[in-house]
């Protein structure tokens, strides 16, 4: 057997990768949630995720799990997950829709609402903290690059 050679070059420094520090923030961002908000209220990231997904949606469309997981970017599975321990919490109820019976319309029970009441001024303190020392402008330009990479990474699919 014939072995190709390839050429040696040096790996770039993990920090100098833009995906890299995206995933880093993200990571960063979320490490913390577990220890101040998930165990006080027995609540993981992605069901807090898929909550806050629904409790703002869900009061305006039929949202289903397939909506969930594009809207929060979250794989089928880890959404699926998500729902049933919010279910299990009784946080949340499912209804099949009259219009396609393989699909199932997702709402915020009244325990949900109030759990995404509480913990929605948590998070928004937590957003703002990490925004602090962006000037606005900077602020602006990172949602206007954040919206084209959802789009980017949307048609790549």
């Amino acid at each position: 057997m014939t072995r190709v050679k390839l050429p040696h070059t040096a790996a770039p420094a993990a920090d100098a990768s833009v995906f890299f520090k995206l995933v880093r923030v993200v990571n960063l961002t979320a490490r913390p949630f577990q220890e101040s908000v998930g165990r006080q209220y027995q609540l993981t990231l992605n069901e807090w995720r898929v909550l806050a997904v629904l409790a703002v949606l869900a009061q305006h469309a039929d949202v289903t799990a397939m909506a969930v997981a594009d809207l929060t970017g979250l794989d089928k599975m880890s959404v699926s997950r998500a729902l049933r321990g919010l279910a299990r919490r009784g946080r949340l109820q499912t209804q099949t829709l009259e219009s396609d019976l393989r699909k199932r319309q997702l709402q915020v029970t009244p325990a949900g609402r109030a759990l995404f009441m509480e913990v929605w001024p948590l998070a928004q303190q937590r957003e703002a903290a990490l925004f602090a020392d962006l000037p606005a402008a900077e602020l602006a330009q990172l949602g206007a690059v954040l919206d084209k990479l959802v789009v980017s990474v949307r048609s790549q699919r």
